[in-house]
């Protein structure tokens, strides 16, 4: 039974080393859970002791099969409740993360069963992000950034690469969320920035706005 801090660092662990694959420092650890690195080394050898994770020293940490395993099973538990907090409490999607942060660590195999087949089995979250089955499973999404989309393409917005609060709450400013049908018209060339059409209506958003919005070309 791993505590929640343990729970939250095997989390980001996942998250910082590209799904598992990579090693990742413990100053990246440490940063990314706004705790010193002393502390990160710390948690880090108990949880190499509990065989989730190895580390060498100057090489960084890489998860194990168990410690992959576990991640999976945090990340499954906070995209189901981030679906049902949207879908079924009607919170926007701004709203859940934090909320959902705090329900991950509800540890009842039957609840988060019982909650995946009642919410009907959903593949992704509200953000756009593949949550995993059962057995971590994930499905992959074929899509690519509005920044690396031609111009005069027609897309719909299938996620986003930065689901801070402020920028979903900018992008619901902008009339844009999950399903949003837009097309690139023009890249301006002085800033970079892109005039796009969303409901037959002309926007300009930033470049850093593009790279962080996920879409499908129809």
């Amino acid at each position: 039974m791993l505590s929640s801090t343990e729970e939250n660092y095997i989390k980001s662990i996942y998250n910082l080393s590209n799904n598992g694959k990579d090693n990742v420092s413990t100053n990246a650890i440490a940063d990314s859970l706004k705790t010193k690195p002393a502390s990160a080394n710390s948690m880090i050898n108990r949880l190499a002791e509990k065989d989730l994770l190895i580390y060498k020293k100057y090489n960084g940490v890489l998860l194990t099969k168990t410690g992959k395993t576990e991640a999976l099973k945090i990340i499954r538990r906070h995209r189901l409740w981030e679906v049902f907090l949207v879908e079924k409490l009607n919170f926007n999607w701004d709203e859940v993360h934090e909320i959902a942060e705090q329900l991950e660590h509800v540890k009842s195999a039957l609840l988060i069963s019982r909650i995946d087949q009642f919410l009907g089995n959903p593949k992704f979250d509200p953000h756009g992000d593949p949550i995993p089955d059962a057995e971590g499973e994930i499905l992959t999404q074929k899509h690519q950034l509005l920044f690396d989309t031609i111009p005069n393409t027609k897309t719909m917005v299938t996620g986003v690469k930065n689901s801070s609060d402020l920028f979903l709450k900018h992008l619901n400013k902008l009339n844009i969320s999950l399903g949003t049908e837009l097309e690139i018209s023009e890249v301006i060339p002085f800033d970079n920035s892109f005039e796009i059409t969303i409901n037959n209506k002309q926007v300009i958003i930033s470049k850093e706005i593009a790279q962080n919005i996920y879409v499908t070309i129809k």
